[in-house]
């Protein structure tokens, strides 16, 4: 049995953990009566009352500690009176002192409150130079801030209270002697942001003095690099020399762990090459680069040096070298969403449209654009033909990285053969790309399409137009195609919608909103046009195009408009002639005068402004000074005989009557049945009493019985015509051969009439200038007391007091515009 033991219940581990002597529940102690009354008293000093006899020597042992074995006291031991401080105790508030009765209060509690803390002394040297130095950072900081803004004078202006500040500060650091401890990393910031806020106004000799001042102080550590900035400034001043020396200086002063800098520094160097025209030199600096650190930009800078010098085979294998330069951008492919997880799909896209993956597609849109330049550039030159040039680019380009330029390439050629005028050539480049994909197809059926409309080809326009838009639905520029070939259908309700459908698919399309707006004035719905026009005008504001289109018809507005047109294109002759007529209108002569004036300077073969000036010289009693445009006009239109009679007129009322006389005998040996001309000789060959009086009296009876006679038979023949007529209507019929003789005597009278008209049948404006000369009084003729009746009759004088406005021509483009020219804009290939 003493080997049985019996079951028990399982003991628990972590029994009795919690059991603890009542007398250590430090909680109680507030309760407890013995303890509270050994605390208030020296109750608990003395030992228990016990029947142990030792008691005593019990107490006395304890209040004398005893030695230890190795001699020394223990801790807290009383020695010679002095007491020993308590090891490792004392930063929990004991003190070595046997202080009897002092309470245990170790944060100190009993002595009050902390006293106030002492006001800083804002007198002192030192607390004056930390608020100054404090204030510079301030002011530079400042400084900093309105220079980004754009606020270049404000900038500079902190800048310069910083320096000065700053000199101040420096001043103060040497009176208290502390000149050894100036801050000349606060020094050199503000002499920098100086110095750059002096560029930035364009105050060139102080940024260089600034800059100097940082690159002859020798404590200032990379102040070798400033001499780059001193550089940039001598280029924007043209001194070419002295900046090549500055960017050669700072080479000298950067070392080659900075390649990076070193490459832009030499990249700087070959742009100022270039500048010079000194291309060997920028050749050496850009081949160094692209051997070292090849990139998009030096390469292309390659390419036109090697351009500038003409040789063929460098060309060549600079352009190799621009289609291989690595741009270090991912491949696209790994932005397309690869399963239907929604969450990655959403990262894809944020990752897609991220700063630094749009930093990616404008490195990438830059090397293309160069390629493209640099293609069209080297074609013509690196063969015998453009041609082959661009088939061979187009083969470098195809094994390249860029292979999608290819298409590219050869719809330019096309447009470069546009350029040498060979459209035939053009259309059957263009012609290849039909079974091009639907992008290029899209391109090449524009273009097409557009070739064909200038050519007045509309129906081949419009099928590639349709070709387009059925390859590339959204293709704005085959849809504004497409409206303009509807548009010259006079199907104007269609066009609009084909323009409208451009918009919808690229709102910023211009040539769109343009004919848009046109094609709202030729259906008459001015309100939906002005409002065209004037979106147009917000997005196109320097078009003096669209501020033409935007003339009304009151009179002052269009002046605004028009004073904005010639602001924009200072050189448009009919703009100034159209303004020099709107203020004639308004009865301002002297600024009419003004502008067509100057509309004659930039185009001398405007005949209406030539009419107008002429008029307005003789109306001015300046006869000479109409001469030179009476002249003019004879130049442009030698056959209308009233320009030279408005010569012999003004020769006539300036008084040089020798000159008139030569003029009149001229203008009679060009046009011998002149009547007017005959009129003049007579009356001045009998006033100055020539001989040749009879000759000219007897030619001018003639010329007058022809032209009686001719009236006569014109007269009789719409006569016999309206009879012949009426006999038609009546159902009597004339023999045969007096319906020949009618017919026959009219032809005849009708082509001697004809022969007439260059003097008595002259354009509208003419007749009207004639007619309002009539009234001007022959005040100072030299035949006005002449008696001959017959010649006093029959004279007219062809010049007037005043002459009707002159059309401009610029009515006539508001009312007709021509379509085809300002009206397509539609350049599918802008470079």
């Amino acid at each position: 049995m003493e080997n049985v033991h019996l079951a028990v219940e399982e003991e628990d581990l972590y029994s009795g953990y919690n059991d603890y002597n009542p007398t250590f529940d430090s909680e109680e102690l507030e309760n407890d009566v013995g303890f509270q009354q050994a605390v208030r008293t020296s109750h608990g000093r003395r030992p228990p009352v016990s029947p142990n006899t030792h008691s005593v020597c019990v107490c006395v042992c304890s209040r004398i500690p005893m030695a230890s074995s190795m001699g020394r006291p223990m801790t807290g031991a009383v020695q010679d009176g002095a007491a020993r401080p308590m090891t490792a105790v004392r930063a929990a508030g004991y003190t070595s002192s046997l202080t009897r009765g002092s309470n245990f209060d170790p944060l100190g509690q009993s002595k009050g409150p902390a006293p106030p803390l002492e006001a800083k002394n804002e007198d002192t040297p030192e607390e004056k130079i930390k608020i100054l130095e404090k204030k510079v950072n301030d002011l530079i900081e400042e400084s900093c801030m309105a220079q980004s803004m754009g606020a270049l004078q404000l900038a500079l202006e902190k800048a310069k209270e910083a320096g000065r500040k700053e000199r101040a500060l420096v001043r103060q650091r040497e009176q208290s002697g502390n000149a050894d401890h100036i801050n000349l990393d606060l020094t050199y910031s503000v002499l920098l942001n100086l110095a750059n806020q002096y560029a930035n106004n364009e105050m060139y000799p102080e940024a260089l003095n600034s800059y100097q001042v940082i690159v002859k102080n020798k404590m200032f550590s990379n102040a070798g690099r400033m001499k780059v900035n001193m550089a940039n400034i001598y280029v924007k001043q043209k001194n070419y020399p002295k900046a090549i020396k500055f960017y050669r200086m700072a080479l000298d002063q950067i070392s080659n762990a900075h390649k990076e800098m070193r490459i832009k520094i030499m990249q700087n160097i070959g742009v100022v090459f270039v500048r010079m025209g000194q291309y060997s030199d920028a050749i050496t600096s850009f081949e160094h680069i692209m051997s070292e650190s090849p990139n998009i930009k030096t390469g292309f800078n390659l390419i036109l040096c090697y351009y500038a010098i003409g040789d063929r085979d460098r060309m060549k294998k600079a352009f190799q070298k621009l289609i291989s330069v690595p741009l270090g951008i991912d491949d696209e492919d790994k932005y397309i969403p690869s399963n239907d997880d929604t969450s990655s799909n959403m990262i894809i896209e944020a990752i897609k449209n991220d700063k630094l993956h749009q930093m990616e597609r404008d490195l990438k849109v830059l090397a293309e654009k160069y390629i493209m330049t640099a293609a069209k550039l080297i074609a013509p030159a690196i063969e015998n033909s453009f041609a082959s040039g661009f088939d061979w680019c187009v083969d470098m380009v195809k094994s390249s990285q860029y292979v999608e330029l290819a298409n590219d390439l050869e719809i330019n050629k096309a447009i470069t053969y546009l350029r040498q005028k060979d459209f035939n050539q053009a259309v059957e480049t263009l012609k290849t790309f039909e079974k091009k994909d639907s992008r290029v197809k899209s391109a090449a059926a524009t273009n097409l399409s557009f070739l064909y409309f200038l050519e007045k080809d509309y129906d081949q326009a419009d099928r590639y137009a349709d070709l387009a838009m059925n390859a590339d639905r959204y293709n704005p520029a085959a849809l504004i195609n497409k409206g303009n070939t509807v548009f010259v259908k006079q199907d104007y309700e269609k066009a609009a919608e084909f323009y409208k459908e451009a918009l919808r698919n690229d709102s910023s399309c211009t040539e769109a909103l343009y004919n848009l707006g046109l094609t709202y004035k030729k259906l008459n719905r001015l309100e939906e046009a002005l409002d065209c026009f004037l979106k147009l005008h917000a997005i196109l504001r320097n078009s003096a195009q669209v501020m033409y289109q935007l003339l009304l018809e009151e009179p002052q507005q269009a002046i605004e408009w028009l004073m904005q047109v010639i602001s924009v294109t200072p050189t448009d002759p009919q703009a100034l002639a159209k303004l020099g007529e709107l203020h004639d209108g308004e009865g301002d002569k002297s600024q009419a005068f003004q502008h067509y004036y100057e509309s004659f300077r930039y185009f001398p073969s405007n005949i209406d402004v030539i009419e107008w000036l002429g008029a307005y010289y003789i109306e001015t009693q300046f006869c000479e000074k109409a001469i030179q445009y009476f002249e003019r006009a004879t130049l442009i239109q030698p056959t209308q005989v009233k320009w030279q009679l408005m010569v012999a007129s003004c020769y006539r009322r300036s008084g040089n009557y020798q000159k008139a006389l030569e003029t009149y005998k001229d203008i009679h040996r060009k046009f011998p049945e002149n009547v007017e001309c005959l009129r003049f000789l007579v009356r001045l060959c009998t006033d100055m009493g020539l001989k040749e009086v009879q000759e000219y009296a007897t030619k001018l009876k003639k010329v007058e019985k022809m032209k009686e006679m001719r009236e006569q038979r014109v007269k009789s023949g719409r006569e016999g015509s309206a009879r012949g007529r009426r006999e038609g209507r009546e159902g009597s019929a004339g023999s045969a051969g007096d319906t020949f003789a009618n017919s026959g005597y009219v032809f005849v009278s009708a082509c001697v009439f004809c022969t007439d008209s260059g003097h008595s049948s002259n354009s509208t404006k003419g007749e009207r200038l004639s007619a309002k000369m009539r009234s001007l009084p022959g005040s100072n003729e030299p035949y006005e007391a002449s008696s001959p009746k017959e010649i006093d009759a029959s004279y007219v004088d062809p010049l007037g007091p005043q002459m009707e406005r002159p059309k401009t021509g610029a009515k006539k483009r508001v009312e007709d515009d021509d379509f085809a020219d300002e009206e397509l804009g539609d350049d599918l290939l802008p470079e």
